[in-house]
């Protein structure tokens, strides 16, 4: 469930700012999108899993403040960042 090195690095080269960048708000945004859309598909089948259902409610929280101050700081990357991942908004 969690995710692979090389996939990590695929997500932090697509999203990243700059060459060293792999904290930005964007690049996080993206990892949880990963792990949401993880989590998401392994409740389809478990539907009794409380625990990943709460960890995927945590995520999800998580995601929205960071797309608010991105919001908030930077419209135009929140509204990329919206369409790159198909986030609905």
């Amino acid at each position: 469930m969690s995710i692979t090195k090389e996939r990590k690095t695929t997500i932090i080269g697509e999203f990243r700012r700059s060459e060293a960048d792999t904290g930005s708000p964007e690049v996080q945004i993206a990892m949880l999108t990963h792990r949401i859309n993880e989590l998401t598909s392994h409740l389809t089948t478990h539907q009794k899993d409380h625990a990943s259902r709460r960890g995927l409610l945590m995520l999800v929280s998580r995601r929205r403040g960071l797309l608010t101050y991105l919001r908030r700081q930077s419209p135009e990357s929140y509204v990329t960042i919206i369409r790159r991942l198909s986030l609905r908004k």
